[in-house]
């Protein structure tokens, strides 16, 4: 008999920017081959700051997709780009709950849905699978991803406040808390030491082998193997937790020592988000001819780029190591070099090493920088950088973690 999930997610297609579209949209498109029926329920697009089209068409026909109310309160809600604090409690979108709760009950009706699912980073999400779970009885497993709450995280005091609040209330009313790493449920086994270690669960993100077959057959938007040499970041660079400033630092004093320059070197920074401050920090530096800021592109196009760099950029700071980029498991299965800026202790180093790459220095350090990166351009110029083996990476599939979710929720639907 098939079974049903209902699925609430904000980072569904056609939203844009954002790699967490992959996992959910993913986990949809798979489920169907291991027994479970998905219904998504997500937000209506005029919610999303960016929209594309272009992963509409991954979404399988079979699955019914509802998107309900909402509204963005920095854009919709706001006078001259201010708005009341309690309209954006826990998040942007918390009008989102008014529109999906109702919404969500009509789908659970006509469906009947064996499990419900909701999926941070949208604290919303799991305010909504509360509610549901409450008022329907229904078994509940909520996709943390990574940490929601940390000490001074999030840096507003009054936000973090409602995200402490929506987090306890979503970790003792679930039946199972999943998360992307290890390090991320250690943390919070050891924040909620009286509930079984059972509850929480680690479901890694992934990479599709669809999509990168269709983006080997793009032409590729990169040299390889020719000057310049060029290292990619693709996705956003945060400030604090991808702090660029000691890369910057380090560029700067290997062009002042003579080891790299404009004619041989590009860092290219692509769907970084916060271009002026980049822009102002290469100027800054004196590297503006070397540091190449390039904007979103659709998302296959972006993984040919990713084919067909030179190296492959991670920034990690060790605040965050709990956490692993998503994008890492797309790096791994493009089989090109791979140079991570974090902290060897954290759980994106220990992915890296278990794959066999140990091209890896401090985020916060400019001369462990400039020593890795030098060793890393010559190893990469010569062929001889590590890459993952194929073995390890095909355990990074999405097929793959969907399959981890679908006996999950086989075993909470079974509990039930």
């Amino acid at each position: 008999m098939v079974k049903r999930v209902l699925m609430i997610a904000y980072h569904y297609p056609p939203q844009h920017g954002s790699s967490g579209i992959q996992r959910t949209l993913k986990f949809s498109r798979y489920l169907p081959e291991f027994g479970w029926d998905p219904v998504v329920l997500s937000a209506r697009p005029a919610a999303y700051p960016s929209v594309s089209n272009d992963q509409l068409v991954e979404i399988p026909s079979s699955v019914h997709v509802h998107r309900a109310f909402a509204l963005d309160a920095s854009r919709h809600l706001s006078i001259r780009g201010r708005y009341l604090r309690a309209m954006a409690l826990p998040d942007r979108w918390s009008s989102w709950w008014l529109g999906a709760v109702p919404s969500g009950l009509r789908l659970i009706r006509e469906h009947r849905p064996d499990v419900i699912w909701s999926t941070y980073p949208i604290a919303t999400a799991h305010l909504i699978g509360h509610a549901l779970h409450r008022l329907s009885g229904i078994p509940w497993v909520a996709d943390f991803r990574d940490p929601m709450t940390d000490e001074g995280y999030p840096a507003d005091a009054v936000v973090r406040g409602a995200y402490r609040w929506v987090e306890r209330r979503t970790i003792l009313n679930c039946s199972h808390a999943v998360f992307t790493t290890p390090g991320a449920a250690n943390i919070y086994r050891a924040r909620f030491p009286h509930l079984p270690a059972s509850r929480f669960r680690v479901i890694e993100n992934g990479y599709d082998e669809e999509n990168f077959s269709g983006a080997a057959a793009l032409p590729a938007n990169a040299p390889q193997g020719e000057k310049p040499f060029v290292l990619l970041h693709s996705g956003i660079i945060y400030p604090s937790e991808r702090d660029p400033r000691p890369l910057f630092e380090a560029v700067a004093a290997l062009v002042a020592q003579g080891d790299v320059s404009s004619r041989d070197f590009r860092l290219v920074l692509r769907a970084a988000h916060h271009e002026e401050l980049l822009r102002q920090l290469a100027h800054q530096h004196g590297i503006a001819d070397i540091v190449t800021l390039l904007p979103p592109i659709p998302y296959r196009e972006a993984l040919s780029e990713m084919l067909a760099a030179d190296g492959l950029l991670i920034l990690q700071a060790a605040s965050c190591n709990g956490q692993i980029p998503a994008k890492l498991y797309e790096y791994l299965r493009a089989q090109r070099p791979i140079l991570a800026l974090t902290d060897p202790a954290g759980d994106t180093a220990a992915t890296l090493r278990n794959a066999g790459i140990d091209t890896i220095a401090r985020l916060d350090s400019r001369d462990c920088i400039m020593a890795a990166l030098r060793r890393f351009i010559d190893m990469a110029r010569q062929g001889a950088a590590p890459m993952a083996a194929m073995d390890k990476v095909l355990a990074n599939s999405r097929k793959a973690r969907t399959q981890e979710l679908a006996n999950l929720l086989d075993q909470v639907a079974g509990a039930s």
